[in-house]
């Protein structure tokens, strides 16, 4: 028996039934951002400085990034990344780090990702921030704000949605 398919398979369920609560008890806050966190694969991260190009473009400072790394026994404990293993049978998050991260209440979080991912999607939908952003065709149910592009056209998708958060008077022009 694979333990780690029974696992997601747990963890789908939980995030199904989640979802289906908070989208029907959804409120938007009409606060301006001036706290940004940032969830993404750590593919991503690795290549493109997505915490420095947002605090540019959108002129905020206060941005925290955590990535999504496939786990590896390898690999050593950190600050910037979770993995499958920080999340427990429960689908409760263990690494008290990034619970910290999640219960945040940041003005906006951005869901730097386009392909599905249970992981990264459960931990947006758990996030505790007011207004989330993201790229449509991940689960439309997680964000309020979806934007189509891809990943690699980081700069094209700040200014898109600048746009948007200044068109809902989020931003300052």
């Amino acid at each position: 028996m694979n333990f780690s398919k029974l696992k997601e398979a747990r963890l789908r369920k939980k995030f199904d039934k989640n979802i289906k609560q908070v989208s029907e008890s959804r409120t938007v806050s009409q606060k301006e951002i001036q706290s940004v966190g940032i969830l993404t694969t750590e593919s991503v991260a690795s290549k493109i400085d997505v915490q420095a190009k947002i605090e540019s473009i959108l002129g905020v400072r206060n941005t925290k990034i955590y990535s999504f790394k496939k786990y590896s026994k390898l690999d050593e404990g950190s600050f910037k990344y979770f993995s499958e293993k920080d999340i427990n049978w429960k689908g409760d998050y263990t690494q008290p780090s990034f619970n910290s991260f999640l219960e945040e209440p940041f003005d906006l979080l951005i869901g730097y990702f386009n392909e599905t991912n249970l992981y990264l999607e459960n931990a947006v939908l758990t996030s505790n921030a007011t207004f989330k952003a993201g790229f449509s065709g991940v689960n439309s149910k997680l964000y309020e704000l979806e934007i189509l592009g891809e990943t690699e056209h980081l700069e094209a998708f700040l200014l898109e949605l600048k746009k948007y958060l200044q068109i809902l008077k989020k931003l300052k022009n």
